[in-house]
């Protein structure tokens, strides 16, 4: 069974391609500018995004194109990003996403909301 990264660069015939550093959990990156999260963590061998919220199974891309929401990460500090839709940029922090992730209550401006005679 072939276990190999189906996602690999691109040659180009200009020489060197622009390239972007980022992390994922951590571990430092180099990957080719333009391409969506998803694409440079697979390239770069990563084969688990995130875990399932009931049975912790793990997860990775599966449609590369938002429909399915197998690739979610947080991407610096914002948690449920879908990384086949994101274009990696230079100093990215992302981090696997583990489990249901939290909503955070934000109350309402309470004064805005008033109606003033």
């Amino acid at each position: 069974m072939r276990t190999d990264s189906l996602f690999q660069p691109v040659k180009s015939e200009a020489g060197a391609k622009r390239t972007v550093r980022l992390t994922f959990n951590d571990q430092p990156f180099t990957v080719p500018a333009g391409l969506s999260v998803a694409a440079a963590l697979l390239m770069s061998g990563i084969r688990r995004f995130r875990a399932t919220p009931v049975s912790e199974a793990p997860r990775a891309p599966y449609c590369m194109m938002g429909v399915c929401f197998e690739c979610l990460v947080e991407i610096d500090g914002v948690p449920n990003r879908q990384s086949c839709l994101v274009e990696v940029a230079d100093g990215m922090r992302i981090c696997s996403q583990e489990g249901a992730r939290d909503l955070v209550y934000q109350p309402s401006d309470v004064q805005a909301l008033e109606v003033r005679s």
